[in-house]
């Protein structure tokens, strides 16, 4: 969150706001516990030392930013390398030995409330170096790595955790930023990884609430349909919401698939049939060598880094999706059902965000899902009210549509945005 307003009043004013708070949520805390620490979600460790060597001890953290055991978890500052470079997780990812050298985040962990409920070893986050300074030793005594970072990019390696706990913390997100930093959540976090969110329930975009005995604070606030379908897209499993007191408790688990990089103004939505099981791997969609998708999207200039979906958004304003979440080997395993449901979640996304134009990559999955004569370009079915196009599959294995017509379908999609003919008209190729 960087030095944005609620940080500020969390630095100004941090001991006097832990001498007005103190911790809630206990009950929460051990359901989350007991989510980590059982078989296959997150290893057999409990509070206390970790039963496997990650090769750091977390207790060599040196204060408040410390990242001295980084070269486990951490990633040094600076650009984010591109998702290109990602490989897929080493063999053993999901072994219990691997899963419990992997550290248990509280992110947004203000003086440390909740640390010493979490199992070894613990990673704490916070935008506040005032509040890291507080924090003290956690189960069985051992100092927990502090490390000062922001929510919305992690400074922390691919899949490096094995459960998140962020209690009030993404309040402090504006409601655009949040999908993309739930994605980021998603990239550090091992497959099958317990997670807790609280968030406020309300109808806010980003906030001062005129009740605040700490003003200068801002908050989010959500309806709980609107945050279980961000959940959804951002590649988390939702296990149940619980409204307790207008605050939004959420048990989640981190999915093997891709997950959404959206936010308001983007100018073209790319939607995907739905993730390969390689691509869930990785972490990028179209990620193949022998997939064009990439080649076709940087030769019309509408993205400059190749295969950086968050590059993409933040740089091009060119948001990813995919109709369905589930990973397959085969398109043919899907449902009927899955892309129905697939389908009223895209509307509802497209609805709230308003991209200037949405994508489908694939005849097959407009084929399946609205109408099985679509032929490409643009449809007259819009979705979410904006306008939609159509374009053959980049697959390497469509080798009836050349590198060529890819590249004109994508530009003339981005010109579907504006309403502006392209230069000319791609060729209306098949899959």
């Amino acid at each position: 969150m960087g030095r944005e307003p609620s940080v500020a009043v969390y630095e100004s004013r941090s001991r006097e706001w832990m001498d007005r708070r103190t911790r809630q949520y206990g009950d929460r805390l051990e359901r989350f516990v007991a989510r980590v620490t059982r078989d296959p979600g997150g290893g057999a460790a409990g509070p206390g030392p970790a039963g496997g060597d990650p090769g750091d001890d977390p207790a060599r953290g040196d204060g408040p930013g410390s990242t001295s055991t980084g070269d486990s978890f951490t990633r040094r500052a600076g650009p984010s390398p591109p998702s290109s470079r990602r490989q897929p997780p080493p063999a053993g990812i999901g072994d219990s030995d691997t899963r419990r050298a992997g550290p248990v985040a509280d992110l947004g962990c203000g003086p440390g409330w909740h640390v010493d409920g979490l199992p070894q070893p613990v990673l704490a986050l916070d935008a506040s170096r005032a509040m890291l300074a507080e924090v003290g030793a956690g189960a069985g005594g051992i100092a927990p790595l502090r490390v000062a970072g922001d929510l919305r990019a992690l400074p922390l390696r691919d899949r490096c955790l094995r459960g998140a706990w962020a209690s009030r913390s993404y309040i402090h997100l504006a409601r655009a930023q949040v999908p993309l930093a739930l994605a980021d959540l998603h990239r550090a976090l091992m497959p099958g990884a317990a997670v807790e969110l609280h968030l406020f329930a309300g109808d806010a975009e980003w906030d001062e609430r005129a009740d605040d005995d700490f003003p200068g604070r801002r908050f989010s606030r959500w309806p709980e349909d609107w945050l279980r379908d961000v959940l959804v897209g951002a590649g988390f499993g939702v296990e149940g919401i619980e409204n307790r007191k207008n605050v939004l408790l959420v048990a989640a688990t981190r999915l093997h698939t891709l997950a959404d990089t959206v936010a308001p103004g983007m100018r073209l939505l790319v939607c995907g049939l739905n993730p390969s099981i390689y691509a869930a791997d990785v972490g990028v969609g179209f990620a193949r060598g022998s997939n064009r998708f990439w080649r076709a999207a940087r030769a019309t200039g509408l993205v400059s880094r190749d295969r950086d979906p968050r590059h993409a958004l933040v740089a091009h304003r060119i948001g990813m999706t995919d109709l369905v979440k589930r990973p397959t080997r085969q398109a043919a395993e899907l449902t009927a059902a899955e892309y129905t449901e697939g389908l009223a979640r895209l509307e509802r996304l497209v609805e709230r965000l308003e991209p200037g134009v949405v994508c489908f990559v694939g005849l097959a999955g407009w084929r399946a899902a609205v109408d099985r004569r679509a032929a490409p370009g643009i449809q007259d079915r819009r979705i979410g009210g904006r306008p939609a196009y159509l374009m053959p599959s980049t697959s390497g294995l469509n080798a009836r549509t050349s590198l060529v017509e890819l590249t004109d379908h994508l530009r003339a999609a981005a010109h579907a945005a504006t309403g502006a003919p392209p230069a000319h008209s791609p060729a209306r190729g098949a899959e």
